[in-house]
């Protein structure tokens, strides 16, 4: 078997306008970005909002491990099986940032023979939606900057001043920083910090507008500092909404592509769910639905992030509520959670296994509080024995959950027909409802999160905390949902803590207000909005030949 990207390459694709009319559109729907990507028109997404409802999958996963769990490449074979057993089916997904791509992982579009094509754009520069993201977030920036210098009538205090700079790549170096220092004709001096362009407000202002008024409207509602006087101030009193949604005009365009096997994909928004909300956008997911009969969508790492994020945050803004979830997790990792070394995950173990298993279990019953059936995903690897998927089935059944092992990396569509046909023969049984009420105060909203998510046993708020959570009170802020930004590797805000913790305290250091994207931002703990690059990041290994064949990129 090849790498991903070789099989990626030896895959024959159909042009973008035949994936259209799978889905009903013309050519007139579509605008084009060469033969194999597309946006689909505004014309398009009006004409067809009025068609009825498919139904909705969430993927989501146990806690990523460096063993690997392959949410993403599940989510693509299975979608590929629907089709195959005779379901119009589609996916709806993020679009991977550079920050990751040059950095760790390489590649963020599926694996083996269950990818999204063409993958080498898809992980590069695509239809540049995260170029134009940056740009309106820098030029915001810029005119925040340019209005102190030129006399400041706003009396923006800049000690205060929220909005920060961003790059679409991993850069520790620009973490904190002093800008303006050029003497009196460059700048304001004062103090700044740059975020991953997928951290930024901007990022979640764009999944979660419904249309370009939307978008244009919360782009106004963002809060970019305080003046002397303590007073808010917003993009609005800057007068600069307009630009900005100039700037993301194509942007907000959902973006159709296809896989290995042909299934539709629209790919469209990219936000972190450690440090952001994780899910693609509102429009992609909408029309997906409105296109197709099964509607299958990720929410980023484990389910105590990106699906308590995508059930509390972005499912009350949806066309529908979601049917059902499906599960993702690796014997190994469970193993590792369990206390095996990753260099002996391969080989089998029981015992790691049953108590590894503490941590599927939780993201289970999670799962099941906020109304939604389960179905575990195994996602198969070479090494799993007869007996370690036995035990782990049978463990799943105790909880009156179902679990199939998955082969879509190797198998393709194939890999996935028993868990296809399970989904489809699910019944209708979904009772969704969310974790908390917006009504609630701030405090107990991140309470509920904690304990009946993450299993903290407390909370501890920090003074600045504190301050802030007044300051959002006093100005009648409160009544938004949360997200909260911790490690995705343990259900605490501690990596170390694997398995299933119990007796720990969540720290929360910092409470912001994001007002265009509509929630609050928790940060918890040392969780760094802009991350950093490896001693061996993956873009050391990436090349293009002169006859412009790619290598490296996973």
């Amino acid at each position: 078997m090849g790498t991903d990207i070789a099989i990626a390459q030896s895959n024959k694709m159909l042009p973008i306008t035949q994936i259209g009319q799978k889905l009903g559109l013309s050519a007139d729907d579509l605008e084009l970005y060469g033969n194999y990507k597309a946006k689909l028109s505004t014309n398009a997404l009006a004409k067809n909002a009025s068609k009825p409802l498919g139904k909705l999958v969430l993927i989501t996963a146990m806690n990523p491990t460096p063993a690997g769990e392959g949410k993403s490449t599940i989510m693509i074979g299975l979608a590929d099986a629907l089709q195959k057993i005779g379901q119009k089916s589609m996916v709806a997904m993020r679009e991977p940032s550079l920050g990751p791509v040059m950095g760790i992982k390489g590649g963020a579009a599926g694996g083996g023979y269950a990818q999204v094509v063409p993958m080498e754009d898809i992980n590069l520069h695509f239809t540049g939606d995260m170029h134009a993201l940056t740009a309106a977030i820098n030029t915001l920036a810029a005119l925040i900057d340019s209005h102190l210098q030129h006399g400041n009538q706003l009396q923006i205090d800049p000690r205060t001043i929220t909005w920060q700079r961003a790059l679409d790549v991993n850069d520790r170096a620009l973490r904190n920083t002093v800008i303006g220092m050029g003497g009196a004709t460059s700048g304001v001096v004062r103090e700044e910090h740059f975020q991953i362009t997928v951290a930024s407000e901007m990022m979640a202002v764009l999944c979660l507008a419904k249309d370009r008024s939307d978008l244009k409207q919360r782009i106004s509602n963002v809060l970019i500092g305080y003046t002397f006087n303590k007073q808010p101030v917003f993009v609005r009193d800057l007068r600069a909404q307009g630009a900005l949604t100039l700037l993301l005009k194509d942007a907000i365009k959902p973006n159709l592509v296809q896989t290995l096997e042909h299934t539709p994909v629209l790919i469209h928004g990219g936000p972190f769910a450690n440090i952001a909300h994780g899910c693609n956008s509102i429009i992609a997911t909408d029309a997906a639905l409105h296109l197709s009969d099964y509607v299958l969508t990720e929410a980023g790492f484990g389910a105590d992030l990106g699906a308590e994020k995508f059930l509390d945050i972005v499912t009350p803004k949806l066309a529908k509520k979601p049917d059902a979830s499906v599960l993702v997790a690796t014997i190994r990792s469970l193993k590792y959670n369990g206390g095996q070394t990753l260099d002996h995950t391969q080989e089998e173990d029981l015992t790691a296994l049953r108590a590894g298993f503490a941590n599927l279990q939780r993201h289970i019953l999670n799962l099941q509080k906020f109304g939604l059936p389960v179905l575990v995903a195994i996602n198969q690897f070479a090494g799993d024995t007869p007996a370690e998927i036995d035990l782990l089935q049978k463990l799943c059944s105790q909880l009156d959950v179902k679990a199939y092992p998955v082969t879509v990396y190797q198998d393709g569509s194939l890999g996935a027909t028993e868990l296809a046909q399970a989904l489809v023969d699910l019944p209708d049984t979904a009772q969704y409802h969310r974790m908390y009420s917006d009504q609630e105060d701030i405090s107990t909203k991140i309470n509920k999160v904690a304990r009946e998510i993450y299993g903290a046993k407390s909370v501890a708020f920090s003074k600045k905390a504190l301050r802030q959570i007044k300051q959002i009170e006093q100005q009648q802020w409160s009544d938004l949902p949360i997200c909260i930004a911790k490690t995705q590797y343990s259900f605490s805000d501690d990596p170390k803590l694997l398995g299933a913790p119990t007796d720990f305290v969540l720290n929360v250091q910092e409470v912001n207000a994001n007002l265009g994207a509509g929630f609050l931002v928790i940060l918890t703990n040392n969780v760094l909005t802009m991350p950093g690059l490896p001693s061996q990041p993956a873009a050391l290994k990436m090349d293009i030949a002169a006859d412009d064949t790619i290598t490296g990129l996973f």
